[in-house]
């Protein structure tokens, strides 16, 4: 997958918690090489500030304003704690073992503009992760609902057969919300939910964020040395 076009991953960010693994998966992306199609949900905006303590501005948006490729202005944010807890860095993203060339870009689409590129089946891509995926966005999916460019943009996925991983962090799940994400299975989205694993020698908040974000690089066929593998 050296093409250009081949090089493409789709990253939609929604309302649910869970905001320092998109922000990792960002980070792992650019660095392995892609070009990240970054989309944003206002409420998404709102946990990244609460989360986070970052500010996004979704109508002129930075990538700095995440704090990727970008020493952070505050070190006292919250997502700076919880990289210094995690032993995180920008400088440490490159963590994949297949990295050739230059990093990824990231190219940012606001989630009223249905015009954007992602928003059409003929814009190639290797696939498409929503990290975290709340719950309306999951039953908007489950139902071909394509009112906001996140969920066009899935729609799109779907419908051309390519990977689309959903990444859910909700708990405990209705008998309601279980059956969303047996729609969504079926039509053929990987349900990924945000539950690390504990069997690969976890010692830090790192090794957690990093079973999640490998597991989602792994269904985009992305080959990374994240985590330690079962039996290896």
């Amino acid at each position: 997958m050296h093409h250009h076009t081949q090089q493409r991953v789709v990253v939609g960010i929604t309302g649910a918690s869970g905001a320092i693994y998109s922000v990792r998966l960002l980070e792992v992306l650019i660095a392995a090489g892609y070009d990240v199609h970054l989309c944003i949900s206002p409420s998404a905006q709102t946990i990244i500030k609460k989360e986070l303590d970052l500010k996004v501005d979704l109508e002129n948006f930075l990538p700095s304003s995440l704090l990727i490729g970008a020493a952070a202005d505050g070190s006292d944010s919250k997502l700076e704690m919880l990289r210094s807890m995690a032993g995180i860095t920008s400088e440490d993203s490159n963590v994949l073992s297949v990295r050739e060339g230059e990093p990824g870009r990231i190219h940012y689409h606001h989630h009223a503009d249905h015009s954007a590129p992602i928003g059409s089946g003929s814009f190639l891509t290797s696939g498409m992760v929503i990290c975290p995926c709340s719950m309306s966005t999951l039953s908007a999916i489950a139902v071909a609902s394509g009112d906001n460019l996140i969920r066009r943009a899935a729609a799109v996925h779907l419908k051309e057969r390519r990977p689309l991983v959903l990444v859910p962090r909700e708990t405990p799940l209705s008998v309601l919300q279980l059956d969303i994400m047996r729609r969504a299975a079926e039509a053929g989205a990987v349900m990924l939910p945000a539950m690390p694993g504990w069997y690969h020698g976890v010692k830090t908040l790192r090794d957690l964020i990093d079973f999640v974000v490998a597991r989602i690089c792994d269904q985009l066929g992305i080959r990374n040395t994240l985590i330690r593998r079962w039996g290896t």
